[in-house]
């Protein structure tokens, strides 16, 4: 069954007053993207931090009449011009699958590659992850996992024990454990992520002692159990805020990689970890930054 959707850009301040008069007209769903390419990051915990400049997508049954629904938006000028009002006509498809035909292999560094689990992996004789992201972020598209799966692929991962923390996907994790780490763990405080990296540890075919998925209040780590090496591709507040557990989960000489830092943000943190970690120079890709460090005594 066809659909019909309505694409609106509009300005944050506005987004309430039109969103609730679209459901109350009859809207199935409302989904919002970003309009102008606007990073945004989570400061507190349980906030939805929202772009400047919004695209909000609503959908209706092809039956609905729109005319009102039309009428009533474009006489709401000081919200968004005329120009910036769309409606298109949607064929009925498996909607939470359909990504799946953008997502392709990528390779990174010298002997690793993302392949979607759907696929044949392009070299056999390379480290494949087979993924399938799901409902959790992490697919090595993004230039911060990007950085990240290059620094676990120029290393020596044998005999290592790995902590991912904010695993997404475990794209990370496992990406570790193919590459010879002795154990994983992959930490994430959304239970769908817990259950996208196990589910993809399967597919990969792990041993699942190999790779263990927690939440945070159900993982506990002490001294006996310290990791060599620490990955955290986060963001730039709850990083902060964990600088002193990350510390605590590393043994000295142990390594961290942190990520899902924009530049501007990199020496704030270079700061802040310098109070446990010895830095070292920033890694940037297309705006991005990755910081790795060794852990003192």
């Amino acid at each position: 069954m066809p659909w019909q959707q309505l694409k609106i850009e509009l300005n944050a301040d506005s987004l309430e007053t039109v969103e609730q008069y679209l459901l109350d007209s009859g809207s199935l769903s409302v989904s919002y993207l970003d309009a102008e390419d606007q990073p945004i990051f989570q400061e507190e915990p349980g906030a939805i931090p929202l772009w400047d400049r919004i695209t909000l997508l609503s959908l209706f049954e092809a039956s609905k009449n729109l005319d009102d629904i039309l009428a009533w938006l474009r006489k709401q000028e000081n919200i968004f011009n005329k120009t910036e009002l769309a409606s298109e006509v949607l064929e009925d498809q498996d909607w939470e699958r359909s990504w799946m035909t953008d997502f392709k292999a990528m390779q990174f560094g010298e002997k690793l590659w993302i392949c979607p689990s759907w696929q044949s992996p392009p070299d056999s004789d390379a480290v494949n992850i087979m993924l399938d992201p799901g409902l959790a972020f992490g697919s090595g598209s993004h230039a911060t996992t990007s950085l990240c799966l290059q620094w676990l692929d120029q290393q020596d991962l044998s005999e290592s024990d790995v902590i991912d923390y904010g695993c997404g996907s475990g794209i990370l994790a496992i990406a570790a454990a193919l590459l010879g780490a002795k154990s994983v763990t992959a930490v994430d405080n959304d239970p769908q992520a817990i259950t996208a990296t196990e589910d993809n540890s399967q597919r990969n075919e792990l041993d699942p002692s190999r790779v263990l998925a927690y939440l945070p209040d159900d993982f506990q780590g002490s001294n006996e159990t310290r990791a060599d090496i620490l990955i955290a591709n986060i963001l730039a507040e709850p990083l902060l805020q964990l600088a002193p557990r990350f510390a605590e989960l590393l043994k000295v000489d142990g390594k961290i990689v942190l990520s899902g830092l924009l530049e501007s943000q990199a020496e704030e943190i270079v700061l802040h970890y310098e109070s446990w970690f010895d830095m070292d120079k920033p890694c940037i890709k297309d705006d991005w930054v990755r910081l790795s460090g060794r852990r003192r005594s």
